[in-house]
């Protein structure tokens, strides 16, 4: 019979024993999958979740009926909106909003051949970069090699909008008034960098909704290739 210290002394060893076989197979099976499954299970992932955020958005009222989204108005005027109602300015706030979201929704379409190029451009290097990256580093990869490339292929389609709807004149005449109540942020001088600057920003946060869902539940996803890599990082 064993003594009770030969006892503990010995299961303590045997779990510091199963610890570690386990933490090996973990090792072997996480550098097994990233070398020969992580790039299509992740290529799968990204092309699942930015094409599904395309989807969300561009379309009527992919903006403005998701409050996650939605563009306001800048900040400026909605600080000087109580006063801009009193004097009438009330339904130009509304169309404004409107016409900020419409915007929006138009140009994210754009961003969808953008998004797929990123995805296949992705490098091993990359890969391995989004599998140690943390909960966002989808999204973050997205950002990484789209947000300039984005921005300039939005703009001039936003400003196209805009122009059409008048919004411009709108936009420089409310924020002329708003600004006797403070100054207007760089990035809410013109119609059209605000608008392009907020579609990027509501293209990105539903990438990262997306990414939230499919690290949530791998299995959901309906894809094999993208539950091996995401089941493994759980």
């Amino acid at each position: 019979m064993f003594s009770d210290h030969s006892l503990s002394k010995r299961r303590f060893l045997l779990a510091v024993s199963l610890t570690t076989i386990a933490m090996s197979v973990h090792a072997i099976s996480f550098s097994d999958l990233s070398n020969k499954d992580a790039s299509t299970g992740l290529k799968a992932a990204l092309d699942k979740g930015s094409v599904a955020a395309v989807a969300k958005l561009g379309v009527e009222n992919g903006f403005l009926n998701n409050e996650k989204v939605r563009i306001p108005l800048p900040s400026v005027l909605e600080k000087a909106r109580p006063i801009l109602k009193m004097t009438g300015k009330s339904q130009q706030l509304d169309e404004l909003v409107l016409s900020m979201n419409r915007a929006a929704e138009s140009a994210v379409p754009l961003a969808k051949p953008l998004l797929i190029n990123a995805v296949k451009s992705m490098t091993l290097t990359d890969a391995k970069n989004i599998l140690t990256g943390g909960e966002t580093s989808v999204t973050d990869f997205f950002k990484e090699k789209t947000a300039a490339p984005l921005a300039v292929k939005f703009l001039p389609l936003v400003k196209n909008v805009t122009d059409k709807a008048g919004l411009s004149s709108k936009y420089n005449n409310m924020m002329g008034q708003a600004q006797k109540f403070g100054v207007v942020p760089a990035q809410e001088s013109t119609v059209e960098g605000y608008v392009t600057q907020r579609a990027l920003d509501g293209l990105y946060l539903m990438i990262a909704e997306e990414e939230k869902a499919i690290r949530k539940d791998p299995l959901g996803s309906g894809s094999k290739a993208i539950s091996q890599v995401f089941s493994l990082l759980k």
